[in-house]
């Protein structure tokens, strides 16, 4: 069975979801799945889509950002696809996955991203130490505990943990863990305390005899 998938985004006209689903049945689909939502919004039809794929079926999509948000989320359906016995095929691309031609075009595709990203995390590994070299450079933020005097001193103040939290530039969750962390004493603080009353009480016991 041949299936399409046809998106829009939130703020794009309905005629554009309809010149997908007509160039999709133009291109012999016999089911479409179409649905507006935003480029990181859920998208429950194509969810839909992939579920209902069947071996030696095939998914049609009008152009690659229809379908995938990244080369990673592309690479991740193909994978799903695939592990159905099923196909994906790229109008605009003329991209068909059950192809020898269009998979050595979709490994290519994979292969530039991940290079692209290499020569990213190398060109930040060079940044990183030549802002060493001169000293500039100053890591990463303060982490919320770093923070934490500040959290208590604001709490004291009477803030919310919500304020503190909009204040400092960190979650609410934090705030709270650094203010139950002062409430409560530790294991080892526990088992010093004890220590010492045994200790006393022993050297009491001791002089009373």
């Amino acid at each position: 069975m041949i299936l399409g998938y046809a998106r829009t985004s939130t703020t794009e006209q309905v005629a554009g979801l309809e010149a997908q689903e007509r160039d999709l049945r133009a291109a012999g689909v016999e089911r479409v799945f179409g649905e507006q939502t935003s480029s990181v919004g859920s998208r429950p039809k194509l969810e839909a889509a992939l579920d209902y794929l069947r071996d030696a079926d095939v998914l049609v999509v009008t152009k690659i950002d229809r379908l995938a948000r990244s080369v990673a989320d592309l690479c991740a359906i193909v994978g799903r696809v695939e592990r159905k016995g099923a196909s994906l095929r790229i109008l605009a691309m003329n991209l068909d996955t059950g192809t020898p031609t269009g998979r050595l075009m979709l490994n290519v595709i994979g292969s530039v991203a991940q290079f692209e990203r290499e020569m990213m995390l190398e060109r930040q590994r060079e940044g990183i130490a030549k802002a060493k070299r001169e000293g500039r450079y100053k890591g990463r933020a303060p982490t919320a505990r770093a923070k934490s005097a500040e959290v208590h001193r604001l709490a004291a103040e009477g803030m919310t943990r919500e304020a503190i939290a909009a204040q400092l530039k960190i979650g609410v969750a934090s705030v709270y863990r650094v203010l139950r962390a002062s409430e409560l004493p530790s294991v080892a603080e526990l088992s010093g305390g004890n220590d010492i009353a045994r200790i006393t009480g022993g050297g009491q016991t001791a002089s009373n005899s």
